[in-house]
């Protein structure tokens, strides 16, 4: 059986389970899966790019809704200027005044970028981010992960199936199905992004931290 867009998720859904009776519920089975796959997943659909213009006198800007984990911030210009990330301590510390001039550090304060010197003219920034799935539903029945994985969404929307249906032992069954292919999916992207070689990642910005 295909399953390349959204109907075809839900009907393979209700056929998995073997519930005609489940119409309504499917969709949030869906929804749930897809939630858990933004969470624990970093793959080509998620790497996004977020372009604003720095207000003057003004040290903050608002991040991406959608944003999970940061990995560059830079001002746009001939040539682009990398923002170093610190802890919020560590920018007021190398920062401590308000003085004005070319941002060239960054920290997070909430859903909020927090710049030092504070922006004195207009800059262009770009966010390239780690951010979520791009949502299946009836007026966007297809994306990148459901065309590559669409076991990923089955065995995740099945599990919440079970899960509302209060049977846990196919519940759990159908979560270490999904655990499974989550963990493959990661190593395929890591094989994708950096090939076979070894690679040592210090990672600036966790994502727990825009939690």
């Amino acid at each position: 059986m295909s399953i390349s867009t959204y109907q075809e998720l839900k009907d393979a859904v209700a056929n998995t389970m073997a519930r005609s009776d489940l119409g309504s519920q499917i969709p949030n089975f869906i929804l749930l899966a897809e939630a858990r796959l933004s969470r624990e997943l970093e793959t080509r659909e998620q790497e996004k790019r977020a372009l604003a213009t720095l207000a003057v006198n003004d040290e903050f800007i608002s991040l991406p809704l959608d944003i999970r984990e940061i990995r560059e911030v830079k001002l746009t210009g001939d040539p682009n200027t990398v923002l170093e990330y610190k802890s919020p301590t560590g920018l007021d510390s190398d920062y401590p005044g308000t003085g004005v001039g070319e941002p060239r550090a960054y920290s997070i304060v909430g859903k909020e970028l927090k710049l030092r010197p504070i922006p004195d003219s207009a800059y262009g920034m770009e966010i390239v981010y780690i951010g979520g799935l791009s949502a299946l539903s009836n007026s966007n029945q297809t994306n990148e992960m459901l065309t590559r994985n669409p076991d990923a969404y089955l065995m995740g929307a099945v599990s919440e199936g079970y899960l509302y249906l209060m049977d846990e032992q196919k519940a759990q069954l159908y979560d270490q199905k999904f655990t499974r292919i989550i963990e493959e999916i990661r190593k395929d992207s890591q094989r994708h992004n950096y090939g076979t070689g070894s690679l040592s990642i210090h990672s600036i910005y966790q994502r727990a931290n825009l939690v």
